[in-house]
């Protein structure tokens, strides 16, 4: 399916943006012109909203969503995805068109899949490949190390999300294991992501797993660094995320 039609079912959906909200973010409840939920996987609370009215496409336009607790965005297909928990986007759509009651597109036979080319190991690509396969923080098992750490404010932190499997090979060692691990975006000062810091977790979050080195870094990270909020006449600058974290518990007003 082309991204016009992906496009397009977005549109659709949006028509229908109450419907699909009743549907599939059944924990929350229309406030208004919005729909007020925790979050887009469908978490009792307030921290996100979506529009219910508005234009088709473009700015305001119904459908679209943000959640400032989490610094995320976006539109009813990604609601489809995370409220599913849905990781092939051919089945979002599948799902899309379902709701619609729109025929499913028959599949092309014999189509070989092509298999995106493996980012060199350590590199900046291969950085922003694991960012984007991480989830966001806010419910992770990285929320709960963080709250064991006594790190409980967790705005401005659009730039920390969670990998339930993050490999982990040991110096020396053949094979590799997997943990869950807090992924951190670092940036340079235009938001171009340019590596990632991770910290692998115990499998219940409550401290940092048990392996020998349980923080690495990767990609292009000379000058670069994991940001918190917006910068401004004054910030805080330190060694290490939960110290900073802590400092902006602290010092709310300090960016």
């Amino acid at each position: 399916m082309s991204c016009i039609d992906a496009a397009d079912l977005a549109q659709r959906l949006g028509q229908q943006a109450e419907a699909v909200c009743r549907t599939y973010l059944s924990n929350g409840r229309r406030q208004g012109n919005y729909w007020q939920v925790g979050d887009v996987r469908n978490t009792a609370g307030r921290s996100m909203f979506v529009r219910l009215t508005g234009p088709a496409s473009g700015k305001g336009a119904a459908g679209k969503w943000q959640d400032p607790s989490e610094g995320s965005h976006g539109d009813l297909l990604d609601i489809i995805r995370e409220s599913l928990g849905l990781s092939d986007f051919a089945d979002v759509l599948e799902e899309a068109r379902r709701f619609l009651s729109l025929p499913q597109l028959e599949p092309v036979p014999n189509t070989p899949t092509p298999r995106q080319a493996a980012a060199p190991s350590g590199s900046s690509e291969a950085a922003r490949r694991l960012l984007s396969m991480s989830g966001p923080l806010k419910g992770s098992l990285a929320a709960t190390y963080l709250r064991s750490r006594g790190i409980t404010d967790i705005r401005d932190t659009s730039d920390l999300k969670f990998h339930p499997n993050c490999y982990y090979r040991g110096q020396g060692e053949d094979q590799a294991e997997t943990w869950p691990a807090m992924i951190a975006a670092v940036t340079d000062l235009n938001g171009k992501v340019t590596g990632v810091h991770r910290t692998w977790l115990a499998r219940d979050g409550g401290s940092k797993a048990p392996v020998d080195t349980q923080r690495k870094a990767m990609g292009d990270l000379l000058g670069h660094a994991v940001r918190f909020g917006v910068a401004k006449e004054v910030l805080a600058a330190g060694e290490g995320i939960e110290t900073v974290l802590s400092l902006h518990q602290a010092l709310p007003k300090m960016p």
